[in-house]
């Protein structure tokens, strides 16, 4: 069996019980199980339609996400997330250029990395190159003012670990980021790059070893092993290039607002909804979030 999930971006415009009962319908679905009124919708079917995809670019256009996936083993016991553009709403490297004054150049070496156009280590060594000289100071103040918690965060780590989920922050950033919002949010763990600070002042360069995307592969196999888990009881989300081997690995691995070449590997792809959006797709309805 497989489950058909439908949804919306919280606030936004509301999901059409019309739409829900039209695929129902023609797909020969179960009856349609509301996760959150307005919001998330799904039923159950007995085989996943040819025609899904070609739904799901319709309904991408309403401003709606489409997911199928398999009705077992839902309820992951960890969670394995990217940071930047995932777990919050910005790219720290290029805050910290825009304060140093070369976020335009950094920009577009981030925007390349993450759609995988550029080797990511090469990339970040010569984005965090142009950092050079940055007091260190910077870095307090980019996360005090420049940066924010992507909506719904809190609802899914608050519902995951009461539930006894592990959670992971896995992050080809900074450390300087991660610890903070790790803390915020309320992750177990945190993995990411260290910037070298010397005299109060960046130094230009990573302290070895990059974490790359074998790294992020590597956590998820260290820390499965380690609390004996499988792959399968694992969500990961993320959004780049750098995420494709977890999002792959894992029992269930979600593209989030993904660039558009990682999204097109992906089969679980949320471009509309928020964080909530990885609740609902473990069947948790809305009442049952933790606050």
């Amino acid at each position: 069996m497989h489950t058909v999930l439908l949804l919306t971006a919280p606030g936004g415009a509301p999901l059409d019980p019309a739409l829900v009962e039209s695929l129902r319908n023609a797909w020969g679905g179960g009856d349609a199980l509301w996760l959150a009124p307005d919001e998330a919708a799904e039923f159950e079917v007995t085989a996943l339609p040819g025609n899904l995809w070609e739904v799901w670019e319709s309904c991408q256009a309403l401003g709606v996400d489409l997911v199928a996936l398999p009705s077992a083993g839902r309820r992951k016991r960890m969670l394995l997330a990217d940071m930047d553009s995932t777990m919050i709403q910005q790219e720290c490297i290029d805050e910290l250029a825009d304060a140093a004054g070369v976020g335009d150049r950094v920009k577009e070496i981030t925007a390349r990395a993450m759609n995988g156009e550029l080797d990511f280590e090469g990339a970040l060594r010569e984005r965090v190159g142009l950092l050079k000289d940055l007091d260190e100071a910077v870095i307090g103040q980019v996360l005090e003012s420049r940066i924010s918690l992507m909506p719904g965060g809190p609802a899914l780590l608050a519902t995951m670990k009461a539930q006894g989920a592990h959670a992971a922050l896995v992050s080809g950033g900074f450390t300087a980021f991660t610890g903070r919002v790790a803390a915020l949010l309320g992750f177990d763990e945190n993995r990411a790059n260290t910037l070298e600070v010397a005299g109060g002042r960046l130094t230009g360069r990573v302290v070895p070893p990059i974490l790359g995307q074998q790294a992020k592969v590597d956590a998820l196999e260290e820390i499965t092993a380690r609390l004996g888990l499988s792959e399968a009881d694992v969500l990961a989300v993320g959004d780049g290039a750098n995420d494709l081997g977890m999002l792959k690995r894992a029992g269930l691995g979600v593209a989030l607002h993904a660039k558009p070449a990682v999204a097109a590997q992906c089969q679980v792809r949320i471009n509309h909804g928020d964080l909530t959006a990885l609740l609902y797709l473990q069947g948790y309805r809305r009442d049952e979030f933790a606050a």
